[in-house]
This record gives C-alpha cells, structure tokens and sequence, in this order.
C-alpha cells in the first residue's frame, strides 16, 4: 500500500500514526464545541485533533466545531493502528507516479468547494486524462458540480456552511 500526499502536514500526520501505540492516542483529549487543542501536544497530534474537530476542513484547526467527530475517531483509530505499519508514505505529486496496475484511490482538491486547500491550483483536464489512463481499478471522489470526469452521485452531505453531494468516477481494467 502506498499514499502519496503533495501536503507535507498529511504526510507527517501518517507517519506519526505508523509509529504511534493505542495508548499514545488514547491519551490524547477528548475536545467538546468550543475546546481548544492543547498547544504542549506535538504538531502532528495537533493536526490530528485540528482535521476531527471540524470535519471537512481542508487544514487542521485550532478550536473544535460542531461537527467534531474526534472522540469518536480516536477510538476507531488507535484499535486500526497495525493495519498502516506496512505502508509506504511518501511526499510526491501525483504525475510522478508510474502507471502501475493497482487500485487508485484519488482525491484532489475538489473543482468546486477546494479553494481552501493549501494546494488548490489543479490542472483538471490533464488530471482527468492522467486519471483515465491508470493501469486497474481507478477511484476517483469530487462532487457533483465538477465536471472534468462523469461523476455518479454517491451520498449528500451537510455541513456547518455548505451542503454537497459527493461523488465518484470508477473504472475498472
């Protein structure tokens, strides 16, 4: 298994989980609508908490929101720890990647609804184009305003300012 990230904070958050015990996540705060996250925890602790405190963000936040999911996540995610320790996680960008067969699970900035990402700028015609020539099975998540592949509809979500429906293109070779 790999996972490439252009987002270095996205990287360092995984590797930080390869290494971490249950118990080192377990000890981290549960955080309630209105908590701040600590500032003695690590960064990649702080990241953590700040992507689970307001669900959706495309950058960690400081104070947690109303769709914060982290007390529930941080169980789920100390009892699936081992399941990582054999990925290989890396800092790239996408075309750097060889056309392998595999399954490719990709998810850019979105065409509409990405503007907050720290890297937003995305060419997606040629993503489309490199998207449709991946070797196996190709995933690919947006929502239903883009249109730079077909995408099926898949499940309408709520947010604290927005509603969205996302959705996937799907290949199989």
């Amino acid at each position: 298994m790999f996972l490439i990230d252009k987002y270095e904070v996205i990287v360092k958050i995984w590797h930080y989980l390869q290494q971490a015990k249950p118990e080192d996540i377990l000890k981290l705060p549960d955080m309630n609508q209105g908590d701040k996250v600590p500032e003695q925890l690590i960064d990649e602790e702080k990241w953590l908490i700040g992507f689970c405190i307001n669900n959706g963000s495309a950058n960690p936040k400081k104070t947690t929101a109303k769709f914060n999911s982290w007390n529930k996540n941080k169980l789920s995610i100390a009892e699936n720890l081992y399941k990582i320790r054999h990925w290989k996680i890396k800092q790239d960008e996408y075309y750097n990647l060889k056309n392998v067969k595999a399954t490719w699970f990709i998810d850019p900035p979105y065409q509409y609804g990405g503007m907050y990402y720290k890297y937003k700028d995305v060419d997606y015609s040629y993503l489309a184009n490199w998207c449709k020539e991946r070797k196996g099975q190709v995933i690919v998540c947006e929502n239903t305003k883009a249109d730079w592949l077909d995408f099926e509809p898949l499940k309408k979500m709520h947010g604290q300012l927005h509603s969205t429906t996302e959705a996937i293109w799907h290949k199989i070779e």
